[in-house]
């Protein structure tokens, strides 16, 4: 039988301290200490994608600042002006 996820195993040795709180949050939730890290991980990089993504669209703004490709100057004070009402 085929597993749909193919998984590998992947040796992460720990120091004293991070392993019994894992081991302790693992018992404390009734489940492996595995599957507490491995969601831990996956929380992690899908995290870091998010910052990373962020960073890409910041520089890009960044870069693009002043050009043609930044925000058209009547839109833009289009968009101040409905602020400043909001602000009334």
């Amino acid at each position: 039988m085929k597993n749909a996820t193919r998984r590998r195993n992947f040796h992460l040795p720990l120091p004293e301290e991070i392993h019994a709180r894992l081991r302790d949050e693992a018992k404390r939730r009734g489940q492996p200490a595995t599957a507490i890290a491995r969601h831990a991980i996956q929380s992690w990089l899908r995290q870091a994608r998010r910052m990373e993504l962020a960073d890409s669209i910041a520089a890009y703004a960044a870069g693009q600042a002043g050009s043609d490709a930044d925000l058209d100057p009547s839109l833009e004070a289009a968009g101040l002006e409905a602020l400043r009402e909001l602000e009334k």
